[in-house]
Order: structure tokens, then C-alpha cells, then sequence
């Protein structure tokens, strides 16, 4: 046995040095400067810090290329903007600017995190009808009863995907500029009041007419 170990083949590195066998490295410690032993670290084994999932979707809803006029000629720029959500009842808006793509989309959807607001849902539709303007954007949204989906068109479908409406009817009646469209939709949102409201409301009225006319007899 001895002499076929040692008339066994010995591998030679590119640099001379004899390879080292696997059982050999295996029980092998690597030592730093002072002798104390070193731990090995895997890259793979290392903790990523946004492993999990995220808490809000966003979408470039458009960018466009703007021009200002300065002294030494046209100052090009980008245009961005971005809606970002949760799927449920958080919607933010942003709109910003910058020298390239990349940087007008990341200050847009800094924006939009920062001026998020929380809405009223009717189960997978809006409370209430509601009709905004913002400059020259009119944009009217009414409930819909389940299954009959969104019907609406490019700038607010795209805010609405982010959201947990399912059914819902829209249609924009002024300017078709984008920005103004995003905003008039945030703002309906805003104005949406639950149910029960409605109904403390009526009450109180009623109430009151019930209370006067006894007071008149």
C-alpha cells in the first residue's frame, strides 16, 4: 500500500506548487497576521437588505422632454411623471424634472411618496360620484357594480391599477394633459365620503325639519 501511494500521480499547480488534495483543504484554517484563525464568509450566505417584498408599486405614467430658453441657447431637460400605490386605499402623485430620465423618475417618485394621501373605497369601488377640475382637466368617476371592471382611460387607469378599485366608470371632459388628469383624479379620491356619513347626515336633516315643525305647532 505504501509503495502505491507513494508511485501515485502528484498534481502540479501553473505556479509548481504540489495541489492540494480536498481532505486536506478541508481541515485547512486560514490564519491571519497575528495566528488567529479566520472565519471563511460566503457571499451568498449574506443577509440582502431588500429581500422582502415591497410595500408600494409605482408607474411612470409619461416623460417628456422639455426646453427652457437661457443665454448661451436651449436648456434641455426631462419631465416625469409617477404615481405610486399600495393596491388598497394609498395614492401619491409626483411630478419632477431633471437633466436625465433616470433622475427625473427617481425625484418624481420621491415626490409621490412624500404627498400620498389615504381615500374612502366602497368595497372595490369609489363611495360616490365625483366630478373635478384642476386647471383645465374635468374628470368625472362614478361606482360600478362588481365585474364591470375600469373603464377609463390611459392616466387614470394607470393610477387606479395602483389601487384596490376594481370597478369603476371615468371620463375625462376638458384638457388631455396628463399632470392636470393625474391631480383632478388624486383630488377625487380625496373628496371620497364614506356611507355611513351620508347617512348621519340625512339624519341630522330630517331631524331637524321633525323638531321644527313641532315647534311650529
Amino acid at each position: 500500500m505504501a509503495e502505491t501511494e507513494k508511485k501515485a500521480p502528484r498534481v502540479i499547480n501553473k505556479s509548481g506548487t504540489l495541489k492540494m488534495e480536498d481532505k486536506v483543504a478541508a481541515t485547512k484554517q486560514t490564519k491571519d497576521i497575528a495566528g488567529r484563525k479566520m472565519e471563511r464568509r460566503n457571499r451568498r450566505d449574506r443577509n440582502r437588505a431588500n429581500a422582502g417584498p415591497k410595500e408600494f408599486d409605482e408607474i411612470t405614467i409619461a416623460v417628456d422632454r422639455v426646453s427652457r430658453t437661457v443665454a448661451g441657447g436651449r436648456r434641455m431637460r426631462f419631465k416625469a411623471l409617477v404615481a405610486i400605490g399600495n393596491h388598497k386605499n394609498k395614492i401619491g402623485v409626483g411630478v419632477a424634472k431633471g437633466n436625465d430620465v433616470t433622475t427625473a423618475v427617481a425625484k418624481a417618485t420621491s415626490k409621490a411618496k412624500k404627498s400620498m394621501i389615504t381615500f374612502n373605497m366602497d368595497g372595490e369601488t369609489i363611495c360616490h360620484e365625483t366630478r373635478t377640475k384642476v386647471t383645465g382637466a374635468d374628470v368625472l368617476m362614478k361606482p360600478a357594480a362588481p365585474g364591470t371592471g375600469i373603464i377609463a382611460g390611459g392616466t387614470v387607469r394607470s393610477i387606479m391599477g395602483l389601487t384596490g378599485v376594481k370597478n369603476l366608470i371615468s371620463k375625462s371632459l376638458g384638457s388631455t394633459n396628463k399632470v392636470n388628469i393625474a391631480y383632478a383624479v388624486i383630488e377625487g379620491l380625496r373628496q371620497q365620503t364614506p356611507r355611513q356619513e351620508w347617512t348621519t347626515t340625512i339624519n341630522r336633516k330630517s331631524t331637524a325639519k321633525k323638531s321644527a315643525k313641532k315647534e311650529d305647532k
